[in-house]
This record gives C-alpha cells, structure tokens and sequence, in this order.
C-alpha cells in the first residue's frame, strides 16, 4: 500500500482520490473548499480543509510521507506553482500536476515535476485516434523512443495466435498481457498459442515508432 496526497478536489483531483484510495491505497487530501471536503470525506482515508499551498500545513496533514502526490488546483495557476514548490520543499519523488494550458505545462516543465497532465488535450488526441481509425488506446512511456501502449487487435491479426504473428521477429515488439474485454480478464504474459480476437485488447513494449506503425495496420 502506497501513501498519496492529493491537492485540489475538483472533478479531476476528487476522481483522482476515490480511484487511488480504492485501489487499495492511503490517501490524503486537501482543498480550501469545505464542501468539495466533506463531499469526499467518507471515501477515502483522510480529507481535509486547508491550503495545499503551504508547507507548514502540509507537514501537519503526514504529506512528508507520501510516496507521490497529485496537484489539481483548476484554474488557479499560483496555487499550482505554489503547491508544487511546496512539495519539492517537502522531499516528495514523485509530483504529477494537471495542467489548464500550454503556458502552465511550460511553468511546470521547467520547475521539474514526474508528469504533467493536460485531461481535456489529451481526451481530444484519444478521440481522433480513434475516429481516424488507428488501434492505439493508450501508452506509457518508458524511457526516450519507447513505451507500453496498449492497442485494439489489427485486422490483419484476428484469428492468429501469437507465436503466428512472430512479432519479436518482424517487429522487434513483445506483447505484456492481453485484455479481454467481455470478461475484463487481463491474461499477463499470455500463451504464445492464443488466437487473438476483436474482443481482446494488447498491452505492447517497444518502440515507440514501430508500434506507431503497427497501431494503423488495417
């Protein structure tokens, strides 16, 4: 179990924090707003009313012991530079902030955080993907040039199996798991025998330009 804060509790940071918390997980959250507080209070671990912004109280809600922590303060960009420089202050790895604009995921790009989040620009590529009829659901990434994506069945590999495809050696890919979504099974390290259907969903490794490629294979 993980210990997380979350600041700010509009949609995005009062989603954040019900989902990590049941998942298994100790959260902590905080927002200035004692309604959106005492709408989550009984959800998840902690909730509290107070100002995310500052150090002082962030040490008194156990913040320092967090292994990661969520900015989601809306519009108010000072609030998010603000509890960001906050939680640098504190000693915590791992900061994901989400992001209103352009100019603030630049603000947050130079004062270092673990990830930037931008919901409604990244729900609009999600959705042009898949308009423009491209497999790619959703990606990971793992270090420069590679990533995890996870990717709907090509045509062109309904009805075979895995070790058919031989897709370590056309393409240099591996696939991690397999998601069938009838069922919402998730099969890790999958049979190389298995015969992949419409139904199934594929979590890939490699790179980032070859599973590009195969991401618009008909």
């Amino acid at each position: 179990m993980k210990r997380f804060v979350v600041i700010g509790l509009g949609n995005f940071g009062f989603s954040v924090a019900r989902t990590l918390y049941e998942g298994g997980h100790d959260v902590i959250a905080i927002d200035l707003n004692e309604t959106l507080v005492d709408r989550l209070a009984s959800l998840i671990s902690h909730a509290v009313v107070g100002d995310g912004t500052d150090f002082d109280t962030l040490v008194r809600i156990s913040a320092k012991e967090a292994d990661a922590a969520i900015v989601s303060t809306g519009d108010d960009i000072t609030a998010s530079i603000l509890a960001t420089m906050a939680l640098h202050d504190l000693k915590i790895k791992d900061i994901y902030v989400k992001v209103v604009s352009n100019d603030h995921a630049r603000v947050m790009d130079r004062i270092g955080v673990t990830d930037i989040i931008f919901p409604e620009r990244d729900s609009a590529i999600s959705l042009a993907t898949r308009m423009t009829g491209s497999a790619l659901l959703n990606y990971v990434k793992l270090g420069k040039g590679f990533s995890l994506q996870e990717m709907g069945v090509p045509n062109d590999w309904m009805g075979k199996s895995i070790r058919e495809l031989k897709l370590r050696q056309e393409y240099d890919i591996t696939i991690v798991a397999v998601h069938d979504i009838l069922t919402d099974k998730i099969i890790a390290s999958p049979d190389p025998d298995k015969l992949l259907n419409d139904t199934d969903t594929l979590l890939v490794a490699g790179e980032d330009k070859i599973l590009d490629q195969i991401a618009n294979i008909s």
